[in-house]
């Protein structure tokens, strides 16, 4: 609407309806979830010859985390007229649904213990918020990169079994999307 006086225009704000918010959940599951598993073979046969310690310590510490937060945060590239906040919801329904299914896979075909992967559902929604919260400031190797290096970092002190470090990580990664979910505005991005 054109106010004659001023010749300003009035954009109604982007909410986010429940149907946007299904999808990027599903996103997290039937987008990021092949990317990562075809991926991931992918890399596991360039280096299969290699003893398992190695193998181990390649797939999860180095490429699974560059794996992960790039499926996961390719759904977001598909913005369109949305704020910083929105983006950053979506990124956290992305990571949700990248996170509960991992869990599922870890649980019921890996028979990993529930609760061992529970924070890991949270931890995918946080990782994937921050590649979201680079793109909206038009950052996002950046922050990917951040993502990527809290990841390895989760992952490294997983493989040794270390516990605490890990959680420490998990929970500052949390914490972080918190921050940065609080710098979020409800301004639309600008396309570059």
């Amino acid at each position: 609407m054109t106010d004659n006086k001023t010749d300003m225009i009035f954009i109604k704000p982007h909410e986010l309806g429940w149907r946007e918010r299904i999808f990027f959940l599903l996103s997290g599951i039937v987008v990021s979830i092949p990317i990562t598993l075809f991926l991931e073979a992918l890399d596991q046969s360039f280096y299969s010859f290699l003893p398992v310690f190695i193998t181990t310590f390649l797939s999860v510490v180095i490429f699974a985390p560059f794996i992960e937060e790039f499926s996961k945060a390719y759904p977001l590239f598909y913005r369109y007229s949305l704020s910083e906040r929105s983006l950053f919801i979506l990124a956290l329904l992305v990571g949700l649904g990248f996170g509960i299914t991992e869990f599922c896979i870890y649980v019921f075909i890996y028979g990993v213990p529930f609760y061992v992967r529970i924070p890991a559902i949270f931890f995918h929604a946080a990782s994937t918020s921050l590649v979201a919260y680079g793109i909206a400031k038009n950052k996002p190797a950046l922050f990917y990169l951040l993502a990527v290096g809290l990841h390895m970092s989760a992952n490294f002190f997983a493989i040794i079994n270390q516990l605490i470090p890990a959680m420490v990580v998990t929970f500052f990664t949390y914490y972080l999307s918190y921050l940065l979910y609080q710098k979020t505005t409800n301004r639309y991005l600008e396309p570059k």
